[in-house]
């Protein structure tokens, strides 16, 4: 008799990768990863050197350094940028989806380009090559034609393209409540539950 192999990580339980580039709107991959962490989802955090930088100007300073939070923080495994080793460089590797949140033009530019100069670039790739959630939540403004181009060629190879605009019908009272919406918003593309806002209609 046969022993039959164990099933493996269920879909329910399965990592969200999160690359944090160098723009604008850091606060909306915080939101995120919190969210995702207080739901006990194990999270692989990708920060580029930029986007390290970015933190310090745009976040609150707590006096460890850390953004993050400390809920279910052993949930928490943060990739160096050049590790091409990390887990989904690989695309045997199972995860839910991938977030690049803010994702600046540069990243933008080289995933669309089949370019991998980090883990983030490569993390897409994989997401792309083996059809599987890939949001890109894009932080610039304007947008030049090549902005635009890159963010099409994205979006027909199979990316869900989910610019940071937040709505007003819902009469957000504080920035929180604009950030909730687009977390939200990035939840229902990778097709995890929440109820960070009142939905409409609901």
């Amino acid at each position: 008799m046969t022993k039959e192999k164990p099933a493996g990580t269920r879909r329910s339980e399965l990592p969200v990768i999160v690359g944090v580039t160098g723009a604008s709107g850091i606060v909306y991959a915080q939101k995120l990863v919190q969210h995702l962490l207080g739901s006990e989802r194990k999270v692989l955090l990708a920060l580029s050197s930029a986007a390290r930088l970015v933190i310090k100007e745009e976040l609150p300073a707590r006096k460890d350094g850390d953004p993050w939070g400390d809920v279910n923080r052993h949930l928490l495994e943060l990739i160096a940028e050049k590790d091409f080793t990390a887990p989904f460089c690989s695309g045997t590797f199972r995860f839910q989806g991938m977030v690049i949140v803010p994702a600046s033009m540069g990243t933008v530019g080289s995933i669309a380009s089949g370019v991998s100069i980090n883990v983030i670039h490569r993390g897409a790739d994989v997401c792309l090559k083996e059809r599987r959630k890939l949001v890109i939540v894009p932080r610039e403004t304007p947008l030049s034609s090549i902005h635009l181009e890159n963010l099409l060629k994205l979006s027909r190879a199979g990316a869900i393209i989910l610019p940071p605009s937040p709505a007003f019908y819902q009469h957000p009272k504080t920035l929180e409540d604009s950030v909730d919406f687009i977390v939200s918003r990035i939840l229902d593309a990778l097709e995890l539950d929440n109820q960070l806002i009142d939905r409409w209609g609901e």
